[in-house]
């Protein structure tokens, strides 16, 4: 299927201890957040695509960030955590985007939008401490 992207905020919070660190502490194992929508028509199939094209993309753009060396670091890559939840429409998940590109400060993250309907799908943020991505996504609920 073909896509369109959303922009990604480049801005990564800063953390005082390193990445390496922080993904050895309990609270703050790097994790990568992922929400999906699924729209009338989208199969399964086409959803976890969808959200696959996200998750590469926010790694992708954030891979000089410091979490990020640290999440795919060829040590560590089967250690990666993901927590995928489900937004409950379209609008909830362009608003969560907003809410990321809102914070203080903004949370890196990849909007992705299906084309040809223009329909925002998936949402992943780039790789962080637990800690800091956590109370963003409390609303949301586990991906069923």
């Amino acid at each position: 299927m073909a896509t369109a992207v959303a922009d990604l905020s480049p801005t990564v919070p800063s953390s005082s201890s390193s990445a390496a660190a922080a993904a050895g502490a309990s609270d703050d194992t790097l994790v990568q957040y992922l929400v999906l929508h699924r729209p009338k028509g989208f199969s399964l199939g086409a959803l976890v695509a969808q959200g696959a094209h996200a998750a590469v993309a926010a790694v992708f753009a954030s891979r000089d960030a410091p979490h990020t060396r640290a999440y795919c670091d060829p040590a560590r890559i089967d250690e990666m955590h993901k927590v995928c939840l489900e937004a409950p429409s379209r609008e909830a998940l362009e608003a969560l985007a907003a809410a990321l590109a809102a914070a203080t400060p903004p949370v890196a993250f990849k909007l992705w939008v299906e084309q040809p309907e223009g329909v925002a799908t998936a949402l992943a943020t780039a790789p962080y401490p637990r800690s800091t991505l956590r109370p963003l996504f409390a609303a949301l609920k586990l991906l069923r």
